[in-house]
């Protein structure tokens, strides 16, 4: 299995702790796959500022500053053997980088998790949170050090992908996830853990011994389909473990990463729980906003031409609640 995952990525920077993290896995990939890297900077003007002398000469201070930033940016970028195109815009950050996936095609944006709580660089985070919504093109969020978290990444520490874990509800987002998990994995010689959610059933236990049954039949239903695609994809030489838990999914899924020390979560968004792009708290934002490594989503997928699929896009056959069995 060759294939080319990312040529184009589009690494947008707000320079603050999490973007430096975000830095060090734009590098990563990029040099893993000889991609093209660009990095962008986007100065998000306060509300209100006037057209009088003194707002100019803010936001010019803030402009000189920035290109500053972002050509040690690409002085460091250069240094790693990684060349790379800087672009510092004025405007809306999301905006921006909408523009710059369709413009340049962008297969993949990186950026921090949180970013600086600062009016002149806008608030990164609402931007993930927009970006991860409309999924534009796969999005990689990368956290900086987190004071609640039971384990952060140290912030001098260079990106390191060796555990990758891919949940999965078998949705189409979710079986495209599982196939960018695979590649990238391969490509920087990673394991990944495959693992499905089995939501608790509220039940009478007045109901008795079949309900019992019939969430055992589940289990075994869901462990098939694991197993199917880990033979798939160990046949490509990559060591695939399964895992089937059951709880609320956001838990389950963190609680998984820290289990296996996991470097990288690789999933869908709006899966079979059928969130509408308007709702706030899907399983893959609760999974961002606590994760405490990077966090790779996909809702759009966008392959390079001549891609050769390992995992299928859809099951064999369609399941509906109640057809596990």
């Amino acid at each position: 299995m060759t294939t080319s995952l990312f040529t184009r990525i589009l690494f947008a920077t707000d320079f603050s702790e999490d973007a430096r993290r975000a830095q060090e896995y734009a590098i990563h990939l990029a040099g893993a796959w000889g991609a093209e890297l660009e990095v962008l900077h986007v100065i998000e003007a306060p509300h209100g500022v006037g057209a009088d002398a003194e707002s100019f000469a803010m936001m010019e201070r803030s402009r000189t500053a920035a290109a500053q930033q972002l050509e040690e940016v690409r002085d460091d970028l250069a240094r790693r053997g990684i060349p790379a195109r800087v672009r510092l815009l004025l405007g809306n950050p999301g905006e921006h980088i909408r523009q710059a996936v369709r413009e340049k095609d962008m297969g993949l944006i990186v950026l921090g998790a949180q970013g600086r709580h600062n009016l002149l660089y806008g608030l990164i985070g609402k931007t993930v949170e927009r970006l991860v919504h409309e999924g534009p093109c796969p999005i990689l969020a990368v956290p900086g050090a987190r004071k609640d978290a039971v384990e952060s990444l140290p912030s001098d520490r260079l990106a390191v992908i060796r555990q990758v874990l891919a949940p999965l509800d078998f949705s189409a987002p979710s079986l495209d996830a599982v196939e960018y998990a695979v590649h990238l994995a391969q490509g920087v010689g990673a394991a990944v853990t495959l693992m499905h959610v089995l939501e608790p059933a509220c039940y009478d236990l007045d109901w008795g011994l079949g309900v019992i049954e019939g969430e055992a039949s589940k289990r075994d239903y869901w462990n098939r389909q694991l197993m199917e695609i880990r033979d798939v994809i160990t046949a490509f030489g990559i060591p695939v473990e399964v895992e089937i838990s059951a709880g609320l999914p956001s838990d389950t899924i963190l609680a998984s990463a820290l289990r296996h020390h996991t470097d990288l979560i690789v999933m869908g968004t709006h899966g079979r729980r059928g969130m509408s792009s308007k709702e706030c708290g899907s399983v893959a934002e609760a999974v961002l906003r606590r994760a405490t490594c990077p966090v790779l989503t996909i809702k759009t997928a966008k392959f390079e031409p001549g891609h050769r699929r390992v995992v299928p896009h859809v099951l064999d056959r369609p399941v509906s609640k109640g057809d596990e069995s």
